[in-house]
C-alpha cells in the first residue's frame, strides 16, 4: 500500500503538470517582428517534437497499464479460486506472484480512488471492519494457517480487481503523473518493502520490492526519449542505477521467483536500500529535465 503522503505529492505533482502546460502554451504565442520572430518561430519547431514524444510516451504506458491490469484480472481469478477451494499451497504458491501485476500499477490505481486500500490495506491501515483484500488473506494462509470462512474476502477482492480494470480504461494520465508515479514507486521500496513491513505474515517482500522497480522502469523506459533529448547524461545515469539494482537483486532470485524476506542479513537489506536510493535521485530530476 502506498505510504500516506502519497496525496501530498500527487497534489505537489499534479500543480507541476499544470506549470508545465503552460511553459507549454507559451511556444504557441502569436509571432513578434524583426530578431524576436525569428526567435519565436524557432521555438515551435523544437516543441512540437517534444510534444509528440510525450504523446507517445503517454500512449505507451497507458498500453502498458491496460496489459497489467488483464494479468492482474487472471492472476486474482486463480489465487481467490485456490482460497474458495480451501487448497492453502496452492493458494501461497499463487499469492505474491499475481500481486506484482497491481504493485507495478500501483500509483495508477491510487487515483483511482479506493481501490488501494480495498485491494492492498494492511492490517490496521483501515478500521476493522473495513479490512479486506490480499492482506487479509495473507493473514489467513500464513498466520491463521485456514481460509475457513474467507469467500466473501476472497470473492470482493475479485470484484475490487476486475473493477480496477474498468477504470484503468478511462483514467487521465499525464507527465507528471508518470514522474510521480515512478519516484513513489521507490519511495514504496524503501518506506515499506526493503523494511519488510508490507508482507508481515508471508515475507514476499521482495515480490513486491522487483515489482515496484520494475513499474519505475517502465515509467522511464517510455519517457527515454523525451530525457535523452533534454539531457543524455542524466538518462545514462538512470539507465545505469537501473542495471545496478537489478544486480543487487540478482542474488535473491529463486527458480521464477524470490526467496523470503526473512533470509536477507541486516547488511544486505542495507545494500539494497543504498542501490534504491541511488536511483531514486537521478530519477527525481525526470520532471525538471523534461519540462525545462
Amino acid at each position: 500500500m502506498l505510504v500516506t503522503n502519497k496525496n501530498s505529492a500527487w497534489v505537489t505533482l499534479l500543480l507541476g503538470s499544470s506549470l508545465l502546460l503552460s511553459a507549454c502554451g507559451q511556444s504557441s504565442a502569436p509571432a513578434a517582428s524583426g530578431s524576436a520572430q525569428k526567435e519565436t518561430a524557432a521555438k515551435p519547431a523544437e516543441a512540437v517534437p517534444a510534444a509528440d514524444v510525450q504523446k507517445e510516451a503517454i500512449e505507451k504506458y497507458r498500453q502498458y497499464v491496460i496489459g497489467q491490469t488483464d494479468e492482474f484480472v487472471k492472476a486474482a481469478d486463480a489465487f481467490t479460486k485456490a482460497v474458495k477451494a480451501g487448497d492453502i499451497e496452492t493458494a501461497k504458491s499463487l499469492y505474491a506472484p499475481s500481486r506484482m501485476h497491481f504493485e507495478r500499477i500501483e500509483p495508477i490505481a491510487e487515483s483511482l480512488g479506493d481501490f488501494d486500500p480495498w485491494i492492498d490495506a494492511r492490517e490496521g491501515d483501515v478500521p476493522d471492519n473495513e479490512w479486506r483484500g490480499y492482506h487479509r488473506l495473507e493473514k489467513a494462509l500464513w498466520e491463521t494457517k485456514s481460509v475457513a470462512g474467507q469467500d466473501k474476502v476472497a470473492d470482493q477482492l475479485l470484484q475490487d480487481v476486475k473493477q480496477l480494470r474498468v477504470k484503468v480504461e478511462s483514467v487521465e494520465i499525464d507527465t507528471a503523473m508518470l514522474v510521480t508515479g515512478a519516484v513513489e514507486l521507490l519511495n514504496e521500496v524503501s518506506s515499506s518493502k526493503v523494511t519488510g513491513e508490507e508482507e508481515r505474515y508471508s515475507h514476499t517482500d521482495l515480490y513486491d520490492f522487483a515489482a515496484n522497480v520494475e513499474g519505475a522502469h517502465e515509467i522511464y523506459q517510455v519517457l527515454k526519449p523525451a530525457v535523452e533529448n533534454k539531457d543524455a547524461a542524466l538518462a545514462g545515469e538512470i539507465n545505469s542505477r537501473f542495471k545496478e539494482l537489478d544486480q543487487a537483486l540478482q542474488p535473491y532470485r529463486k527458480d521464477k521467483g524470490y526467496v523470503s524476506y526473512t533470509e536477507l542479513t541486516p547488511e544486505q537489506t542495507k545494500k539494497l536500500s543504498q542501490a534504491v536510493d541511488a536511483l531514486a535521485e537521478p530519477l527525481s530530476k525526470m520532471g525538471t529535465v523534461i519540462g525545462g
